[in-house]
């Protein structure tokens, strides 16, 4: 028997390098619900799979396969057990490639280890609200704790017991029944970019020692783009969509908004503000200069090159070329995606409840008191883009250099007059209008920041400093919001100490919260997927927070 610090497939044929590993810190796979070893290089420790596990077990047959047409005498009459297969010489010899053994285990997996769930969400809807919002000031308050902690802000009754909301979300009060909140999220990365990377990856945002703070080809996938490579849309349709414009600060384009490894055809089509007047979709419109009888003999051309590489098709960069090419060939011809994206087919009365932007673009930056005028058009664009097969959907808080929630100073009045009034409208009219139309159930909604804020006023801990009545970045402590999907409606998971600085019970990290969004979806957290290297990856690492699920 091997040591726990080294993998059986030592023993293998030295000629299968991919799994020939010498030492590792082990971590758990999930296979069948019974743990087997598995390397941080992602390699599978089969002897240490239980003989009844669905893995073993389909190794085994396929062992058992070859078994039978071996000369063998010492495998020829004998029970095939699982010292027989390990000394078979290696997965080499079972016909097993890296691919091939990743859909194996993927085929192993169940989705979920505890019960059935009531409904399975089919689409996403992910509220990034950038710069890191006060938990404290809008759905986790403490209205019995010192000024310098409570704030300003007075609680107002829910359609919830016991939940209360800041006065200035009173839209959201009647709609807290439809709401899940996770009030110990916890971590310690204080900056915005490596903790924005770590929310919307749920990734560490520490790689070799650096905090990950610009986008990269190495990074970790968004959960957009997991879900564009694994669950793909109609092909009229882009997969992941990204509203209104990538998130830039300090330099960097903020990491976890893009694809990394798994490439660009992956990446979210960045859709622009829905909201200014005379919107034209980036992207779906052929240039004047460009007719659509020389659109298609464009195409027809492509098709004959395509042809001629077929000889190369395996490469994976051509594939990927090929795959992303045909992909925006079909979403700039296709009526059903220009219909999607066409506000103006909603009825005045939905989008005027959503919110309209009376300016052609912001006048202001957020935290210029300008507001967040196109919140209200995203959320909108939003919902018609889910209810026409999109996977999942980004809408960020502010533009491209807002950090919108990042109320270091001036925070009450930037609440109060800038940023609330918008999102108090905007969400609540998404909330209302996915439960009317009936989409709700099957499609989860993901509200959260990065980070939530100090829990007491002038409390310094960045660079960027605070004023007395400010608050500072703080990720010990903070809640995410969920609803639909599957999730149990007006259910609060852990909960704040008396100060809402750190977690009283329950604890969780931002990879549990990757987890149970995964799996909400239907995708196991321990699948892996491939980079362009063929490496695998563990999509999650997390723990799916189980109590969140209705089950049946």
């Amino acid at each position: 028997m091997t040591s726990p610090s080294k993998s059986v497939l030592e023993f293998f044929e030295p000629s299968f390098l991919a799994f020939k590993i010498t030492a590792f810190h082990p971590m758990p796979v999930f296979l069948d619900d019974r743990n087997c070893e598995s390397t941080r290089a992602q390699s599978i420790d089969i002897a240490r799979c239980p003989p009844d596990s669905t893995l073993w077990t389909s190794v085994s047959k396929m062992a058992d396969r070859m078994l039978r047409i071996t000369t063998s005498s010492e495998f020829g009459n004998a029970a095939r057990t699982r010292r027989d297969v390990l000394r078979i010489g290696g997965l080499g010899f079972l016909g097993l490639s890296l691919p091939g053994l990743l859909q194996l285990e993927a085929n192993a997996i169940p989705v979920t280890s505890a019960g059935s769930f009531k409904k399975r969400a089919k689409r996403c809807i992910l509220f990034f609200m950038e710069g890191g919002p006060s938990h404290i000031d809008l759905w986790d308050m403490k209205p019995l704790a010192p000024p310098e902690i409570r704030g300003i802000f007075k609680p107002i009754t829910t359609s919830v017991p016991d939940i209360q909301f800041c006065e200035h979300l009173p839209s959201w009060a009647p709609l807290a029944h439809h709401l899940t909140f996770v009030r110990s999220v916890t971590h310690s990365i204080v900056d915005h970019n490596a903790g924005s990377y770590y929310a919307l990856t749920g990734r560490s945002p520490i790689e070799n020692g650096q905090l990950v703070v610009s986008s990269g080809p190495t990074n970790a996938p968004p959960y957009g783009s997991v879900l564009s490579h694994l669950k793909p849309s109609h092909p009229s349709m882009p997969d992941f969509v990204h509203m209104p414009e990538l998130l830039f600060n300090n330099g960097n384009t903020i990491p976890g908004q893009q694809a990394g490894f798994l490439g660009p055809s992956h990446d979210p089509f960045l859709a622009g503000d829905p909201s200014q007047k005379n919107y034209r979709v980036p992207g779906l419109q052929n240039p004047i200069e460009l007719s659509l009888n020389r659109f298609e003999r464009r195409t027809s051309l492509f098709e004959k090159i395509d042809q001629l590489l077929v000889k190369t098709r395996d490469h994976p960069d051509i594939d990927r070329m090929n795959t992303f090419y045909r992909k925006a060939i079909s979403i700039i011809t296709s009526p059903n995606a220009r219909e999607a994206f066409d506000l103006s087919q909603e009825p005045e009365q939905v989008r005027s409840r959503y919110g309209i932007n009376p300016h052609d673009a912001s006048v202001k930056a957020v935290r210029q008191f300008g507001g967040l005028p196109h919140l209200g058009q995203c959320m909108l664009m939003a919902r018609r883009l889910i209810e026409r097969g999109v996977r999942l959907v980004t809408v960020c808080t502010g533009h491209r250099f807002d950090q919108s929630w990042d109320t270091h100073r001036r925070h009450f009045p930037l609440l109060t007059q800038s940023l609330l009034p918008h999102t108090n409208q905007a969400f609540s009219a998404l909330l209302e209008d996915l439960h009317t139309r009936g989409l709700l159930d099957d499609t989860l909604v993901v509200a959260m920041g990065e980070f939530g804020r100090t829990p007491r006023l002038g409390q310094i801990t960045s660079l960027a400093g605070a004023d007395a009545s400010g608050r500072d970045h703080w990720p010990h402590c903070y809640t995410v919001l969920l609803a639909g999907g599957g999730m149990r409606p007006g259910f609060v998971y852990g909960a704040s100490d008396r100060f809402g600085a750190y977690p009283a019970r329950d604890p969780v990290r931002p990879e549990d919260i990757a987890a149970t969004i995964y799996t909400a979806l239907g995708i196991h957290p321990r699948q892996r997927i491939l980079d362009s290297l063929e490496q695998p990856h563990t999509i999650a690492d997390g723990n799916p927070i189980l109590d969140l699920f209705e089950t049946i």
